[in-house]
């Protein structure tokens, strides 16, 4: 059983008062804050604490103390890219920085007018996608494939305070209605993007190992890339130090259609290749690998 339930935490007065920050005293500000609520969640949140002490002990074979300190760490990035989403999308944006690391097979792709499928995880903060894109090609359209599993009112405040994304969304259907939806957005030489890693209960799985140990992973999006004839290519926003953003952009190799697993084992690979540089930003907070 998947023990991520599609619902964020955090309450709706810690949201304002990052805001507040953010827009008052600016972006740094907000981080310093950061300090005592990474130490709360540090302290009071084991379920979160043990899955990614895991993580860091046994996946990628740090030791006790080392493990510990950097569970602290975890917290302290993922509440830096929150605050990060909320000022770009707020119309911050100009005090970030960005690099582009495989723009060249994006531009590729849009000038194949084939379409193409974009598969990322939750690592990094890729939901300042669309931000990075709409500098290759103010045209471009982006179709996030979600499951909308919550409507809060933390989402409809920050969707208040936020600028009009760039992006489309696919919402899951039970009756299957969103695969039309995605074959009509690929026709149009639209880019389709997929998360590949986390799946709700009763959802179709693959397996695959990651970090040394297997795992689930939806199978959706690595079924639908196998059949269509569009490029496969793997995408993640990256947080470095201070203010800046690094894009990349890696094309899928070897793959045939009509192959899952082997998109799938090209994923899993291409991720892991992301959590040597940045081991920090592996933001599945549940038992993922059980």
């Amino acid at each position: 059983m998947s023990q991520w339930d599609g619902k964020s935490k955090g309450t709706l007065l810690g949201y304002k008062i990052f805001v507040f920050l953010i827009k008052k005293l600016g972006v740094r500000a907000a981080y310093g804050l950061l300090i005592f609520v990474s130490f709360y969640y540090f302290l009071f949140s084991p379920k979160s604490f043990r899955a990614i002490y895991y993580y860091l002990r046994q996946r990628q074979g740090y030791g006790i103390w080392k493990a510990l300190w950097n569970v602290y760490q975890t917290y302290f990035v993922f509440g830096q890219t929150i605050i990060d989403k909320v000022a770009i999308s707020s119309g911050l944006r100009g005090k970030y920085t960005y690099q582009f690391d495989g723009i060249d097979i994006l531009k590729e792709v849009l000038a194949k007018k084939r379409g193409g499928i974009l598969i990322s995880a939750h690592v990094g903060n890729f939901e300042i996608a669309d931000k990075f894109f709409a500098d290759i090609d103010v045209d471009l359209q982006i179709n996030l494939v979600a499951a909308d599993q919550e409507r809060t009112i933390i989402k409809e405040y920050i969707k208040r305070i936020s600028e009009k994304p760039s992006v489309k969304f696919i919402h899951i259907q039970e009756d299957m209605s969103h695969v039309f939806a995605i074959n009509e957005a690929l026709s149009n030489n639209e880019l389709i993007c997929f998360t590949g890693d986390r799946y709700f209960d009763g959802a179709k799985t693959l397996t695959a190992p990651l970090l040394g140990k297997v795992a689930h992973f939806p199978a959706g999006p690595f079924r639908i890339a196998s059949r269509l004839s569009a490029p496969v290519i793997f995408v993640y926003v990256m947080r470095e130090s201070g203010l800046r953003y690094h894009l990349y952009a890696r094309r899928a190799v070897d793959v045939k259609q009509r192959e899952p697993h082997a998109v799938l084992a090209a994923y899993t690979s291409s991720v892991e290749g992301i959590l040597q540089k940045y081991p920090l930003q592996w933001f599945n907070f549940f038992d993922f690998w059980k």
